[in-house]
C-alpha cells in the first residue's frame, strides 16, 4: 500500500463510518520523509506533480545562517542537532527539519564582527577586548571604527557561545523539499526560550 494523504478512512467527527466510495488517487499520493542527516551533501531530485523538482536532501553539513540583529549572513558548518519540540527521537537520530535547533559554527560570525567593530568578542576573565591590527590605521578607519562601537552591543549570552566557538541556531528551510539547510541566529528572548527547554529537558 502506498502512502496518501487523503482522510476519507478516519471515522467522522460524530464517530461513524464513512463510506468506501473510491480507491486511492495518484493524486492523494505520500512520500517517504528525506530524513536528512548530518554528513557529506547528498541532495536526490524528486519529480513532483506537473513536472516540479523537489530536492531531497539525505544529507547536509552546511548551510546560510542569518544574524538578525546585526544583518549578517555567512555559510556555516552544522555541527550538531541539540533540541526538536516535535520529537526527541529527531535529536537522537540528529536529524535534520525545519524549526530543529542546532549547533553551528561560530567562527565565520565572529570574524566578521571583530573585523566590523576592530573589538574581540567571546573573551575569557582579563583579556583584552582591544584587536591587534596589522601595519597603520587611518583616522578616517579609526573614526568609522569608533562611531561603529558607540551604538554597539552584544547580550552576554551570545557572547558565552563565541567563547565556545558554536552558537545555537534554528533552521527555517525545509531540507527535505528545498535540498537547503538554512536558519538563523537564536537571540534575545528566543533564545533564553529554547536554553530554558533544553535544560529542562
Amino acid at each position: 500500500m502506498g502512502i496518501t494523504r487523503e482522510g476519507r478512512h478516519k471515522r467522522r467527527e460524530t464517530g461513524g463510518r464513512r463510506e468506501k466510495y473510491r480507491k486511492k488517487r495518484k493524486f492523494e499520493m505520500g512520500r517517504p520523509a528525506a530524513m536528512t542527516k548530518i554528513g557529506e551533501r547528498r541532495v536526490h531530485t524528486v519529480r513532483g506533480r506537473g513536472g516540479n523538482l523537489k530536492f531531497r536532501a539525505l544529507r547536509l553539513d552546511s548551510g546560510n545562517f542569518s544574524w538578525g540583529t546585526e544583518v549578517c549572513t555567512r555559510k556555516v558548518r552544522v555541527l550538531d542537532v541539540t533540541y526538536n519540540a516535535s520529537n526527541n527521537e529527531l535529536v537522537r537520530t540528529k536529524t535534520l527539519v525545519k524549526g530543529a535547533i542546532v549547533l553551528i559554527d561560530a567562527h565565520p560570525f565572529k570574524e566578521w564582527y571583530e573585523s566590523h567593530y576592530g573589538l574581540k568578542i567571546g573573551l575569557k576573565k582579563g583579556q583584552s577586548s582591544e584587536l591587534e591590527v596589522e601595519g597603520k590605521q587611518s583616522d578616517r578607519v579609526k573614526r568609522k571604527l569608533a562611531s561603529r562601537q558607540k551604538n554597539r552591543t552584544l547580550e552576554s549570552a551570545l557572547d558565552h557561545q563565541f567563547a565556545s566557538g558554536r552558537l545555537l541556531a534554528k533552521i527555517t528551510s525545509r531540507p527535505g523539499q528545498s535540498g537547503r539547510c538554512d536558519g538563523v541566529v537564536l537571540e534575545g528572548p528566543e533564545l533564553h526560550f529554547y536554553q530554558r527547554m533544553m535544560h529542562k529537558k
